[in-house]
């Protein structure tokens, strides 16, 4: 009577239990959110465009609910077309170009832009997968650099780059890293985090040859079952394994002495297991889960830091392009100044004023000078199509693009007078600033995270598991049975039935199981699990010191941008001052000239000095605007200073007006 009470006041709370794991399995794919707790988050209902994370969209498969999970997805081909504001700036064959233009042209069409946009959306992938108890795949951190100019190309110089950390670019080219990537992963296996519905099913006929044929009544017992089953598993992030399954058995046997012949035997089973050491806690099962949302902070990171080389990289383009065409300007002056000197000489030589010889001479004079004319036309047609290639996902496969003279509307600007003291304010705004060094922040939490798999694998495992089941039994009383007298009770009439009453037994727990139980598994040494948490120490201690040392590197290379300006600026006050000298010299050698006190050679070598001058004064120009980019780019003002929003660069598409055309 006491185990019959105790099975009726149970019963109640059995019956809610197996009534939610039939009818709502999916309630038990989360565990109950503690503090603290990252808990294992559904699927969101999936849209048409895609599920959407954050700013990002991962593809979802076609179809209903049911079906989408095990249906692919398909991610959108590239996108190979151009914004229109490309051709927008086309006028009778030039395009006119502003610094503003450039930028937003490159925010739109850089193919190196266009690549960077999968990597936050990898990461958000990664933590989906990460969700889901599966190991992460990494976040590729690969920066790619901005093309050189056609000066930078012929000397081996570059464009400048963010200059150490992860991801930065020297030279050209790509690095590659990954941002917590637990590609190979050490210390206790995270659970599979997704739930599981089974089914099983058999059928079968075995025939037991019998010595004995008073207990079964035959020689040959031959014995005929069916046998089918569904459940539900689901593991949580605190270490807890839940199986529930509803098996259903039908028997059906020659066996002359068995009350009941065929019959069903159905049973639920609901087993609970318990990580109590190795594998226990949130902290330890959610640390992919925690890992692949700061991997995604270093997507964006990474996003950041190619925009803002690639930024750097076109501004430098554009004033490299305006240089040349100043250059350009200058060469031409210089051809017709040697052009009018080589005229008057002629005209010298006819009256007999002057040598036959001085007439060579000055052809020689103007030579030379086409001569750099064209060498200073080509560079400029070069730097053109680099900076065409910058601004078009097709670069110049487009004809009219391709055919196109690139003409830069804004200037040179003249070196300011900047306080250039403050080295101490520049180092603190990059330490705060630089995408790099927050990826190796991000990078050092992503190791201590790790690290918590490795301390837990070092325990011992001790499981705790539960058991609770159902079981019924009904079937047809056995025809085989001899006949029997009178008043003589074959079997029970409780068991009499079809399977509707052993489900009804299974139900009402008329015949339960409990038990509980423990497993204890101690490694004897553990060298594995001890090698592995020394090991991933060990890299934790190198990171950290990377970490320092990338600190040290900032410093330097923001001193080293900064006297780089300082340099640049000097670089330039004696250029303009030595093209005014070169220019006060030609005038007086000219007025020397036609007095006679010259002579034609000193008039060609000033002249060539005052060409040298001019491109010297340019160059330099171009070099100060070049070192300005590279401190704005080494204190990660660079987006900043030129009004660029990330959000802008995301989705591809700028927000500002296209510049008139001064007349």
């Amino acid at each position: 009577m006491q185990e019959l009470a105790k099975m009726t006041s149970i019963r109640p709370i059995l019956a809610v239990i197996l009534s939610a794991l039939m009818m709502a399995p999916a309630g038990l794919a989360q565990a109950p959110q503690q503090p603290g707790q990252v808990a294992s988050q559904p699927s969101p209902q999936p849209a048409p465009a895609g599920v959407s994370y954050d700013r990002y969209s991962v593809p979802t498969a076609p179809g209903n609910v049911i079906l989408r999970p095990y249906r692919q997805a398909t991610v959108a081909p590239i996108d190979l077309q151009n914004s229109a504001r490309l051709e927008s700036l086309l006028r009778a064959g030039n395009i006119y170009l502003s610094l503003e233009d450039a930028i937003a042209i490159t925010l739109e069409n850089n193919l190196d832009i266009e690549l960077q946009r999968y990597t936050p959306q990898l990461a958000q992938i990664d933590l989906l997968r990460a969700k889901a108890g599966g190991l992460l795949r990494g976040v590729p951190t690969a920066i790619t650099n901005a093309a050189g100019s056609v000066q930078s190309q012929v000397t081996g110089g570059t464009t400048g780059g963010a200059g150490g950390g992860a991801g930065a670019v020297q030279g050209g080219g790509t690095t590659s890293g990954v941002g917590g990537a637990v590609i190979t992963q050490t210390g206790v296996a995270v659970p599979v985090l997704d739930p599981a519905f089974f089914v099983t099913g058999s059928a079968g006929h075995r025939s037991t040859p019998q010595s004995n044929t008073v207990t079964t009544g035959t020689n040959a017992l031959a014995f005929d079952s069916r046998f089918w089953g569904m459940g539900y598993s689901q593991n949580f992030l605190t270490g807890t394994g839940v199986t529930y399954s509803w098996n259903n058995s039908y028997f059906s046997s020659n066996n002359k002495a068995s009350s009941i012949n065929p019959g069903w035997n159905p049973n639920m089973n609901l087993t609970i297991t318990q990580r109590l050491l190795q594998g226990f806690g949130i902290a330890v099962n959610n640390r992919n889960i925690r890992v692949a949302k700061n991997n995604i902070k270093i997507g964006d990171l990474t996003f950041k830091q190619q925009v803002m080389t690639t930024v750097a990289g076109i501004v430098n383009l554009y004033w490299d392009l305006v240089s040349f065409n100043e250059d350009v300007k200058v060469k031409q002056k210089a051809l017709e100044v040697a052009q009018k000197f080589y005229e008057d000489n002629k005209k010298q030589v006819e009256i007999g004023t002057l040598a036959p010889i001085e007439i060579v001479r000055a052809e020689a004079n103007v030579a030379s000078a086409q001569q750099n004319l064209t060498l200073s036309e080509t560079a400029l047609l070069q730097q053109e199509t680099i900076v065409k290639s910058s601004l078009s996902k097709t670069g110049v496969a487009s004809p009219t693009v391709a055919e196109a003279r690139i003409i830069p509307t804004d200037r040179l600007s003249q070196p300011a007078i900047e306080g250039f003291d403050k080295l101490k304010d520049l180092v603190d705004v990059a330490l705060g600033q630089r995408p790099d060094i927050a990826q190796t922040k991000i990078n050092l939490e992503n190791n201590k995270i790790a690290l918590g798999g490795s301390r837990s694998n070092l325990l011992p495992a001790l499981d705790l598991q539960a058991s609770f089941q159902n079981n019924g039994l009904a079937g047809q009383l056995n025809s085989l049975l001899p006949p029997q007298p009178p008043g003589i009770v074959v079997a029970d009439p409780f068991f009499l039935g079809g399977w509707g009453t052993a489900m009804g037994q299974v139900l009402r727990r008329n015949f339960p199981d409990y038990s509980i139980g423990f497993q204890l598994n101690v490694p004897i040494r553990n060298r594995t699990a001890q090698a592995d948490y020394v090991r991933d120490q060990v890299t934790m201690r190198q990171a950290e010191l990377g970490y320092q040392k990338q600190l040290n590197d900032v410093r330097v290379n923001v001193q080293n941008a900064l006297i780089g300006v300082i340099q640049a600026k000097a670089r330039h006050e004696s250029a303009m001052k030595a093209r005014v000298l070169q220019e006060q010299t030609l005038d007086a050698e000219n007025k020397k000239y036609a007095l006679g006190a010259s002579t034609a050679f000193l008039v060609v070598q000033t002249q060539r000095d005052l060409a040298t001058a001019q491109g010297d004064e340019v160059a330099a120009l171009a070099a100060f605007n070049h070192a300005r980019v590279q401190l704005d780019l080494q204190t990660a003002q660079i987006l900043s200073k030129y009004h660029v929003e990330l959000e802008e660069a995301r989705a591809g598409k700028s927000s500002k007006p296209i510049t008139p055309v001064k007349n």
